[in-house]
């Protein structure tokens, strides 16, 4: 039996190889149906780990609080969010003095993030950078940033209205090459700042057991901005657990879109294939009539035809992760970006071309099956 189906793969690879131009004209719905499913996996697995690696800085423990409410959404700002009174640095201190499962609280002002902030300094400039005022625990409550070089902003900064401002491991290089940056003055959108330290890149992790601190915090706001019973919080609390929850939410949505975009190419690739391969018996049905005569068998036929669809669309999901990968590979090297087809994606993508081949070249293998030899060994 292996060798009998041996010798119809190679049968149908001989006919392949017979019309390429038919072929690969065939295989294009599923390529494009194949690639889109591992190159959509693909850019959702790095946009995933980028995310939550940045979210993950921050600790799983940590919550924001802000008088929008935040997380993803569009449209213009509502008026009741707009009319909302603003969170204080006396809220701040009610939540250390209200909460006791609270570790620490910090704030910090930061202006919209639509407006584009510049440091310059002789050497160099860097725009589009994160700028916000912030207090001395800072560092511990938000990103626990580790400090390289100098020291980080402290209580007297805060309280003598210091121009001080710490730099990021990545700035420094660029406004300061070859050269230690603390204790050099930058320009921050037209202002003068003096260096005193440089912070590493933050990082974290994820914890458990906080959701009673977060209901205490809620509580306080909640007495303190005077939100009637059962009324709706006029402030958010957010934490990043749950800003990869909803990140994960919205992929989902985008998995369900680009299934029903990979299932239309798949249907428009598997019915050109149905339709060439209804095409081949007709050419061939001397040659079936031919190998009906000489003792082949319905099943030889069958799997004969079978074999050349499953073939043919196997090709189409390899040629599809070859392209993809290749693509993938060079946004990597050109963006700097972790993503990479998934395993699953490059195997669902393969075993999905493969499946296209099975069920719509079984109507043509059966009608194969069924020819008469006689009337095929007439057929002209």
């Amino acid at each position: 039996m292996a060798q009998a189906y041996g010798e119809n793969l190679k049968q149908a690879m001989d006919t392949l190889r017979a019309h390429k131009m038919r072929s690969a004209l065939t295989v294009f719905g599923v390529v494009l149906g194949v690639s889109v499913i591992m190159l959509v996996a693909a850019l959702i697995t790095g946009f995933d780990e980028t995310i939550q690696e940045n979210i993950k800085q921050f600790g799983a423990d940590t919550a924001f609080i802000s008088k929008w409410d935040q997380g993803f959404h569009g449209g213009d700002t509502p008026m009741e969010e707009r009319q909302r009174k603003p969170l204080t640095l006396e809220d701040a201190k009610a939540l250390i003095a209200g909460c006791p499962g609270l570790k620490n609280v910090t704030t910090f002002l930061q202006t919209g993030w639509m407006q584009v902030h510049t440091v310059r300094t002789k050497a160099g400039e860097v725009s589009a950078i994160d700028f916000r005022g912030v207090q001395a625990n800072f560092g511990q409550v938000y990103a626990n940033a580790a400090t390289l070089s100098g020291r980080f902003i402290s209580e007297g900064d805060d309280l003598h209205r210091e121009k001080v401002v710490m730099l990021g491991e990545n700035v420094a290089p660029v406004l300061f090459p070859g050269a230690d940056a603390v204790g050099k003055d930058v320009m921050i959108d037209g202002s003068d700042f003096r260096v005193i330290g440089v912070v590493e890149k933050p990082k974290g992790g994820f914890g458990m057991g906080d959701e009673d601190r977060r209901d205490q915090a809620e509580e306080v706001l909640r007495r303190r901005r005077n939100v009637p019973y059962n009324g709706k919080d006029n402030f958010s609390i957010r934490t990043a657990a749950q800003e990869v929850a909803e990140f994960h939410n919205i992929m989902m949505m985008v998995y369900v879109a680009t299934l029903v975009l990979s299932a239309i190419g798949l249907l428009i690739g598997g019915v050109g294939v149905m339709n060439i391969m209804l095409v081949s018996v007709t050419e061939r049905t001397r040659e079936i009539g031919v190998r009906k005569a000489i003792g082949a068998k319905r099943s030889d036929i069958t799997w004969q035809f079978l074999l050349e669809a499953m073939t043919l669309t196997a090709s189409g999901g390899v040629i599809a992760l070859v392209l993809v990968n290749g693509l993938v590979l060079l946004i990597r090297l050109t963006l700097q970006w972790r993503g990479a087809v998934p395993i699953w994606a490059a195997t669902a993508g393969v075993v999905v071309s493969v499946s296209v081949g099975l069920i719509f070249g079984v109507w043509p293998a059966m009608k194969a099956a069924k020819l008469d030899p006689v009337e095929a060994l007439r057929y002209e």
